[in-house]
């Protein structure tokens, strides 16, 4: 969740990963024949009658049998709750997910003195795409934009979509040099891969905005400055725009 979202280098959940793994949970396995020892729950054989052996072994399977129950159980749970983290198109971590991970990474940043960064991506022209091609296509877009943001970050960087044509990344250990170097490496290569839809080439472009965290910051703080910094970067790419796509 490659997905969304990365690992955290502080203490929390992966945001989307390992789904397929998770969802065998479903399966039972068969719980595991208890030996038949001579000797039972410390009690040796001999004071056993063999009604009392014969319970007792059938106790001890049936909380085998239940100790499984409760694995799978537990798998389950963490399968969903990976799942609740997903966004609901792009294999990468929902917005909750995303402004989740991101405190922590501010808090970690903040008590440890650790640079961490956040990049603010806008697509450029999704609406055209829209129009001319179908949602569908536009739907593959925003899909093959998270796909190569997911391929071209560290395991230790967070992806996630934030809404509509927006995505996000959170970058541990960057200053705000390393975050624009990275930013600006992603938009070239968003812009150098074009989507194929039905055979057709469609160029997709993107607007950027980075963030260095600070202290004392919150996430809607933080959210708010590469915002405003991704506009920026699309009025001076683009003259004359004064809204998105």
């Amino acid at each position: 969740m490659k997905v969304a979202t990365r690992n955290q280098p502080t203490a929390g959940a992966r945001p989307v990963q390992a789904y397929a793994r998770a969802a065998g949970g479903g399966k039972t396995r068969a719980a595991q024949p208890v030996a038949d020892n001579t000797e039972i729950l410390g009690i040796p054989a001999a004071e056993l009658t063999p009604k009392v052996r014969e319970a007792i072994l059938r106790l001890m399977a049936e909380v085998d049998s239940l100790k499984q129950e409760l694995d799978q159980s537990r798998e389950r749970i963490a399968y969903l709750e990976q799942l609740s983290d997903r966004d609901a198109l792009a294999p990468v971590a929902n917005r909750r997910a995303f402004v989740r991970e991101m405190s922590r990474v501010m808090a970690f940043s903040e008590r440890y003195s650790a640079p961490a960064s956040l990049i603010f991506f806008d697509v450029n022209g999704l609406k055209p795409i829209n129009d001319t091609h179908g949602h569908l296509a536009g739907d593959a877009a925003l899909m093959h934009i998270a796909d190569i943001l997911v391929e071209n970050v560290r395991e230790s960087d967070i992806v996630g979509r934030l809404g509509g044509d927006e995505f996000g990344v959170i970058l541990s250990q960057a200053d705000e040099d390393a975050a624009r170097e990275k930013a600006e490496s992603l938009g070239k290569q968003i812009e150098s891969a074009p989507l194929i839809w039905n055979d057709i080439e469609i160029e997709v472009g993107i607007a950027f905005g980075t963030y260095t965290f600070q202290g004392g910051d919150t996430a809607n703080d933080a959210l708010a400055a590469a915002d405003k910094a991704m506009y920026a970067h699309k009025r001076a790419t683009r003259p004359g725009a004064t809204a998105r796509n």
